[in-house]
Protein backbone atom coordinates (compact mmCIF):
# COMPACT_ATOMS: atom_id res chain seq x y z
CA UNK A 1 0.00 0.00 0.00
CA UNK A 2 1.63 3.23 -1.14
CA UNK A 3 1.32 6.10 1.70
CA UNK A 4 2.95 10.03 0.92
CA UNK A 5 3.02 11.79 3.84
CA UNK A 6 3.01 15.57 3.92
CA UNK A 7 4.54 17.80 6.65
CA UNK A 8 5.58 21.26 7.42
CA UNK A 9 2.65 23.65 6.61
CA UNK A 10 1.92 26.03 8.59
CA UNK A 11 1.21 29.88 9.17
CA UNK A 12 4.11 32.13 8.20
CA UNK A 13 4.01 35.94 7.28
CA UNK A 14 4.47 37.22 3.31
CA UNK A 15 8.55 37.06 2.84
CA UNK A 16 9.12 33.82 5.01
CA UNK A 17 9.97 30.82 4.59
CA UNK A 18 9.05 26.98 4.60
CA UNK A 19 10.07 24.22 3.72
CA UNK A 20 7.81 20.89 2.94
CA UNK A 21 8.25 17.32 3.41
CA UNK A 22 6.96 14.09 1.41
CA UNK A 23 7.43 10.84 3.11
CA UNK A 24 7.34 8.05 1.00
CA UNK A 25 6.20 4.60 1.58
CA UNK A 26 5.44 1.44 -0.52
CA UNK A 27 6.57 1.94 -3.80
CA UNK A 28 10.12 2.18 -5.37
CA UNK A 29 10.84 5.98 -4.41
CA UNK A 30 14.10 5.50 -6.41
CA UNK A 31 12.63 5.21 -9.41
CA UNK A 32 9.47 7.22 -8.83
CA UNK A 33 8.98 11.12 -10.41
CA UNK A 34 7.60 13.02 -7.53
CA UNK A 35 6.14 16.59 -7.61
CA UNK A 36 3.94 19.01 -5.62
CA UNK A 37 0.52 20.64 -6.84
CA UNK A 38 -1.38 23.05 -4.47
CA UNK A 39 -4.91 24.34 -4.28
CA UNK A 40 -6.15 27.65 -2.88
CA UNK A 41 -10.34 27.78 -2.12
CA UNK A 42 -12.02 27.59 -4.98
CA UNK A 43 -9.29 27.49 -7.69
CA UNK A 44 -8.53 23.88 -9.53
CA UNK A 45 -5.41 22.42 -8.37
CA UNK A 46 -2.35 23.33 -10.38
CA UNK A 47 1.47 22.29 -10.79
CA UNK A 48 4.15 23.65 -8.66
CA UNK A 49 7.54 21.69 -9.18
CA UNK A 50 8.54 18.29 -10.17
CA UNK A 51 11.86 16.43 -10.13
CA UNK A 52 12.91 13.30 -11.55
CA UNK A 53 14.20 9.82 -10.08
CA UNK A 54 17.60 10.85 -10.51
CA UNK A 55 17.27 14.98 -9.32
CA UNK A 56 18.97 15.53 -12.99
CA UNK A 57 15.83 17.42 -14.05
CA UNK A 58 13.87 20.04 -12.02
CA UNK A 59 10.55 22.10 -12.76
CA UNK A 60 8.94 25.02 -12.18
CA UNK A 61 5.41 26.69 -12.11
CA UNK A 62 6.38 30.18 -13.82
CA UNK A 63 4.61 31.08 -10.52
CA UNK A 64 7.77 30.19 -8.18
CA UNK A 65 10.35 29.90 -10.10
CA UNK A 66 13.52 31.34 -8.44
CA UNK A 67 11.48 31.34 -4.80
CA UNK A 68 11.14 27.48 -4.47
CA UNK A 69 13.20 24.32 -4.89
CA UNK A 70 11.81 21.21 -4.79
CA UNK A 71 15.04 18.39 -4.02
CA UNK A 72 14.97 14.48 -3.03
CA UNK A 73 16.92 11.93 -0.88
CA UNK A 74 16.32 8.80 -2.63
CA UNK A 75 17.78 7.00 0.77
CA UNK A 76 15.07 8.39 3.23
CA UNK A 77 12.60 8.39 0.93
CA UNK A 78 11.46 11.73 0.83
CA UNK A 79 10.91 14.83 -1.40
CA UNK A 80 11.00 18.64 0.20
CA UNK A 81 9.56 21.68 -1.05
CA UNK A 82 11.68 24.55 0.19
CA UNK A 83 9.40 27.76 -0.25
CA UNK A 84 11.46 31.22 -0.03
CA UNK A 85 9.76 34.78 -0.02
CA UNK A 86 6.45 33.71 0.33
CA UNK A 87 3.71 35.57 -0.89
CA UNK A 88 -0.18 35.61 -0.04
CA UNK A 89 -0.95 33.91 -3.36
CA UNK A 90 0.97 30.92 -1.88
CA UNK A 91 -1.81 30.10 0.18
CA UNK A 92 -2.87 26.77 -0.57
CA UNK A 93 -3.34 23.65 0.34
CA UNK A 94 0.43 21.47 -0.67
CA UNK A 95 0.14 17.88 -2.22
CA UNK A 96 2.76 15.33 -2.86
CA UNK A 97 2.48 13.21 -5.97
CA UNK A 98 4.17 10.24 -6.87
CA UNK A 99 4.50 8.79 -10.01
CA UNK A 100 5.40 5.13 -11.01
CA UNK A 101 7.23 6.55 -13.99
CA UNK A 102 11.13 7.69 -13.44
CA UNK A 103 10.31 11.12 -15.70
CA UNK A 104 7.96 13.54 -14.60
CA UNK A 105 5.29 15.72 -16.08
CA UNK A 106 3.21 18.64 -15.29
CA UNK A 107 -0.12 17.25 -15.46
CA UNK A 108 -1.61 15.78 -12.99
CA UNK A 109 -2.84 12.73 -14.47
CA UNK A 110 1.20 11.42 -14.83
CA UNK A 111 1.01 10.96 -10.91
CA UNK A 112 -0.40 7.78 -9.72
CA UNK A 113 -0.56 8.34 -5.78
CA UNK A 114 -1.46 11.43 -3.46
CA UNK A 115 -1.12 12.42 -0.68
CA UNK A 116 -3.78 14.30 1.68
CA UNK A 117 -2.44 17.31 1.79
CA UNK A 118 -0.86 20.31 4.45
CA UNK A 119 -1.88 23.50 3.93
CA UNK A 120 0.11 26.80 3.85
CA UNK A 121 -1.15 30.09 4.37
CA UNK A 122 0.47 33.55 4.12
CA UNK A 123 -0.31 36.22 5.81
CA UNK A 124 -0.02 39.79 4.37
Amino acid sequence: QVQLVESGGGLVQAGGSLRLSCAASGLTFSRSAMAWFRQAPGKEREFVARVDWSSSTRYYADAVKGRFTIARDNAKNTVYLQMNSLKPEDTAAYYCAASRRPFGSSASQWYDYWGQGTQVTVSS
